[in-house]
């Protein structure tokens, strides 16, 4: 992920209901490098967006790593160092909070938090990502940190696939579940509901466009399903 990028799980979320919208994320390359050794990291925002297993440490926290999500709530909880360009993901039964505190993750809240659910018989993952609301940076970085955020959305999607991969060998239909995408922001524009469509596809997308939730597709209910909010 990177540093504008900080993601997910603040105030309440308001679904866009404005005609089509949808957003897969796509490509993954490193958002941030280092020049000279900089202590602050440049962003590259442009090429693409690409998964590297090597960078990821996967944590199973109180999880049965072959029990279906249907049965066992099961979440997922990923975080990204821009300098290292390491990537940690928490799966466990709620989101792991011990691993959104420090002053770094505060400030850049460029966290993923997401977790599958069971609707009208159908699993679904939804995925929350914080845009904006908490500081001024935030605020001020909004269009480039939403920009980032489906950019690097496939990326992110891959790392839970690769990291639950016994859930996804036993389970090979889950990738076939829809991937709901709720942006929270405190600027209406970018607070809203996205479907992208099955997660085999979105992991795949290189580029393209995606539509926003239409009145009554959305899952409303789920942005109270999970306490996507934390303090500062």
């Amino acid at each position: 992920m990177a540093t504008l990028a900080t993601v997910f799980l603040p105030s309440k979320l308001k679904p866009s209901h404005s005609g089509n919208q949808v957003s897969p994320f796509t490509h993954k390359t490193p958002l941030w490098k280092k020049v000279n050794q900089p202590l602050v990291p440049v962003a590259r925002l442009f090429g693409p967006a690409i998964f590297e297993a090597s960078k990821l440490k996967v944590l199973f926290l109180g999880v049965d790593q072959k029990k279906h999500p249907s049965y066992l709530p099961r979440t997922y909880t990923l975080t990204h160092c821009d300098i290292t360009s390491k990537i940690t993901l928490s799966i466990s039964q709620t989101i792991n909070n011990s691993q959104l505190q420090g002053w770094y993750n505060k400030l850049q809240r460029d966290e993923v938090v997401a977790h599958w659910r069971k609707i009208k018989g159908k699993m679904s993952l939804h995925v929350h990502l914080h845009v904006s609301g908490g500081h001024f940076l935030l605020d001020i970085c909004a269009g480039i940190r939403y920009f980032i955020f489906c950019k690097e959305l496939p990326v992110v999607l891959n790392a839970f696939i690769h990291g639950d991969k016994n859930l996804f060998k036993d389970y090979p239909e889950l990738q076939e579940a829809l991937v709901w995408v709720y942006f929270h922001s405190n600027i209406s524009k970018f607070n809203k509901v996205e479907c992208w469509g099955p997660l085999k596809d979105v992991c795949a997308y290189s580029s393209g466009c995606h539509e926003e939730g239409k009145q009554g597709d959305i899952p409303v209910s789920d942005s109270t399903h999970i306490n996507m909010s934390r303090k500062l």
